[in-house]
């Protein structure tokens, strides 16, 4: 299953509310780096096997919720875990880069 793309009004419930820890990336469909990571986090997504979740945001449609969590460049993954911010990426960091991210959950 590939990653899912959600808007402002899912993110509490999608992320902050997670069972599971949740992987964000923030994007942009114009960006070059972002293009990129949206396989590779596809990927990731459906190697899950609901151990983790990943979750796609629009930084464009949502840009409030891009400020809100500091998100100054993009792609920006941040990992969270019982609602809270464990850690996060900037830049396109390639598989390894992102498998490293989650296993700080």
């Amino acid at each position: 299953m590939p990653a899912q793309h959600i808007e402002s009004d899912k993110f509490e419930a999608s992320v902050l509310k997670a069972d599971t820890p949740v992987l964000v990336d923030f994007y942009a469909d114009w960006c070059g780096p972002c293009k990129a990571a949206a396989p590779v986090l596809d990927e990731l997504a459906d190697e899950a096997d609901g151990g983790y979740q990943v979750i796609k945001i629009n930084v464009d449609k949502n840009q409030e919720l891009a400020q809100e969590h500091g998100v100054m460049s993009i792609p920006t993954v941040i990992l969270f875990n019982n609602g809270d911010e464990v850690d996060r990426q900037i830049g396109f960091a390639g598989k390894e880069g992102y498998q490293e991210l989650l296993g700080k959950a």
